[in-house]
């Protein structure tokens, strides 16, 4: 009891900054901060934007919740929001496949760490992609992917997968200036985050799961994709914050599922919703999942939540907020 006495007054007392702080994944790393008694900083590009409403709904957010308006690509704004911060967690990133952002999410990184070592933070925490991790074809399929697995950066450029040139070069650019700057790094790296939104916008890796939901998608791919709790995900940031030791990359991956095994779970929380059962290339072998390890992740503690109960709380949290309607399961009335 006194040693947890001891961290939560040592928490009280750390201001951390969160960049992104309205987005899916930021939303609840904030929340999470909060729930553990800490003083949290969120960035915005503009924070009186009603999208940021959530934020301040949060319990503890009256106490302990500041917003501040600030741009990666503003070195100045950057250096502000970062003054007196014991720790910041860098999540706001382009999420697209616009060859464009490519620049703003690397220089906007380097801006992150640059100001955050200027301004005296002693723990830096990046969000990364599994974009960075998997797209390689000539890595064997036996491998198991971990920390010291990379996309390749020419497959994903010649493939148009510019997302994941944008996470690829910005991990590079973290670890590149934290080191320089003598800056503790440490890098989560989440695939396809799915779970209960704290936003009331539909993000995009929700919209994967409610387009299905809505029957919109007429078919699936064969493909694989790993899948994580958007908490379990959160969970991995603290873990790696507020253990010392804790450095470089860390894998954070809670299950791999053909498409098809993904529906299908769907379909059996949710009988009632048009999920196709057609596959895009029915002539063709069923790809196979990926082999990872989340060892250095679950070292530190870290458990995995179960994905039935992420798809349903998804699917709920879903309906809740009208991005798929309700369906009632019809039933023969009896005399």
């Amino acid at each position: 009891m006194a040693n947890n006495s001891s961290a939560d007054k040592q928490r009280a007392q750390e201001l951390v900054c969160v960049t992104g702080a309205g987005g899916f994944i930021g939303s609840w790393v904030v929340k999470e901060l909060l729930h553990r008694g800490y003083r949290v900083r969120g960035t915005a590009r503009d924070p009186a934007d009603r999208k940021n409403v959530h934020l301040h709904t949060l319990e503890g957010a009256d106490e302990r919740l500041s917003l501040c308006r600030a741009d990666v690509l503003d070195y100045d704004s950057l250096r502000a929001a970062f003054d007196g911060c014991h720790g910041v967690f860098h999540v706001a990133s382009p999420v697209s496949n616009d060859v464009e952002l490519i620049p703003v999410a690397v220089e906007g990184t380097r801006n992150v760490v640059n100001a955050a070592a200027d301004m005296g933070v002693r723990r830096l925490v990046f969000t990364s992609s599994y974009g960075a991790v998997h797209m390689n074809p000539n890595r064997s399929p036996d491998t198991i992917l971990d920390e010291t697995c990379w996309s390749d950066y020419e497959f994903c450029k010649q493939t148009g997968n510019y997302y994941c040139c944008a996470k690829m070069m910005a991990e590079m650019a973290a670890t590149e200036e934290a080191s320089r700057r003598q800056l503790q790094l440490a890098v989560v790296v989440p695939p396809m985050t799915i779970g209960p939104m704290l936003q009331r916008s539909l993000n995009a890796s929700n919209y994967h799961v409610a387009r299905y939901l809505m029957g919109t998608k007429k078919a699936y791919p064969n493909a694989v994709a790993i899948y994580t709790d958007v908490r379990d995900v959160v969970h991995a940031h603290l873990l790696v914050y507020e253990h010392h030791h804790a450095h470089s990359r860390y894998l954070c991956f809670g299950m791999a599922l053909h498409r098809s095994c993904l529906l299908q779970l769907i379909r059996g929380l949710f009988p009632h919703y048009p999920i196709t059962s057609k596959c895009e290339e029915d002539d063709k072998l069923m790809a196979s999942p990926y082999k990872f390890s989340n060892q250095r992740l679950e070292d530190l503690g870290l458990e995995f939540t179960d994905m039935r109960r992420t798809l349903y709380e998804t699917v709920i949290c879903l309906q809740q907020k009208g991005h798929v309607r309700i369906i009632v399961p019809y039933q023969r009335s009896s005399l």
